[in-house]
Order: C-alpha cells, then sequence, then structure tokens
C-alpha cells in the first residue's frame, strides 16, 4: 500500500531509472519546449538526456513513485507498465501519467485492480492522465473528467452513502 505519511522523494535502495525515459515523454515541461504525449527534444528515448547536467530544475527535482516505492515490483517501472505514476504532496492523490501510445496500458492487470483498490483504500481518488485527457477513479467507479485547463483544478466531493465525485473548478471562480 502506498502510505503518503512515509513519502519520500528519493530512490529507494537499488532503483534508477536505467534506460526507461518515459516521463520524457508524458510532462509538460515548458523551460525545454517538451509536450505531454510527446518526446522531450532533449530525450533519446531508452538512453537518457542529451542536457542532463544542465537539465530543468523541474526534472532535477521528479521522481516517480516506482522510483521512491520498493514495494513497486518490476512490472510497474515505467517502460514496462507504459505509464508513470506520482503522488500529489498536497492532496495525496495518486496521478498516472499514460504513454499515448499504450493508452489502455493503465485499464490491463495487475495495474487496473490495484489503482482501484488504492483509490478505496485511501479514500482519495486516482487520476488517470493521457495526454490532457482525466479519468478519475473513486470508490464508486470512474468519471471522465476530459481536458484540465490550466485554470482548473480538480476537487474531491464526498456525498452521502459514501459516494465520492471528482470535479472541475475554474481557480478563482
Amino acid at each position: 500500500m502506498i502510505d503518503p505519511a512515509t513519502m519520500v522523494n528519493r530512490p529507494a535502495q537499488g532503483r534508477d531509472c536505467g534506460s526507461c525515459t518515459l516521463c520524457c515523454k508524458v510532462y509538460d515541461v515548458p523551460a525545454v519546449g517538451a509536450t505531454a504525449g510527446n518526446w522531450c527534444p532533449n530525450c533519446q528515448p531508452g538512453s537518457g538526456c542529451k542536457i542532463y547536467e544542465v537539465r530543468p530544475q523541474q526534472c532535477r527535482a521528479f521522481n516517480c513513485l516506482w522510483i521512491t516505492q520498493d514495494f513497486l515490483g518490476p512490472d510497474w517501472k515505467p517502460d514496462k507498465a507504459r505509464f508513470v505514476l506520482t503522488m500529489d504532496g498536497t492532496t495525496r492523490w495518486i496521478f498516472v501519467q499514460v504513454d499515448p501510445g499504450a493508452a489502455q496500458a493503465w485499464r490491463k492487470e495487475p495495474y487496473y485492480s490495484q489503482l482501484k483498490r488504492w483509490a478505496a483504500a485511501g479514500n482519495r481518488p486516482v487520476v488517470v492522465f493521457v495526454r490532457k485527457l482525466a479519468i478519475a477513479i473513486t470508490t464508486n467507479g470512474e468519471t471522465t473528467l476530459g481536458e484540465i485547463g490550466a485554470d482548473e483544478r480538480l476537487v474531491l466531493r464526498n456525498l452521502p452513502g459514501g459516494r465520492q465525485v471528482v470535479e472541475k473548478l475554474r481557480v478563482g471562480a
């Protein structure tokens, strides 16, 4: 189980990226002109970063959950799973950034069942992104949220009867 109380953002013993470069494809990195769903112009897929020594702070500070959580087995390494797991430091929601070249990878087993268990056990959503398209997994199922704009945030509403709904809210609204 992913325990937010014990989360750290440093590699677990024996973990490193190796030949995995999937984070270089699934995230926006404005400092280098990278957009989610496209390889960063500085990435050599399967090899590494051409500007590693001078890479942006966003890249320097990043570690996926596979790197930091040693209970995630080899099947969860992003280059095998075809998605990158992270946890938001504020909400403690799990985010799944999927390689658009394998947009349904998160629905395969053992991944899908585990994502649903994490949503139920943590009583917080797991949010799956394919490029900018978002799907929330909550205790009562999935909700397609569509694209999340730069001026929008996701919020969780707990409803009577234990139901949960994830909604988009415009910042400042």
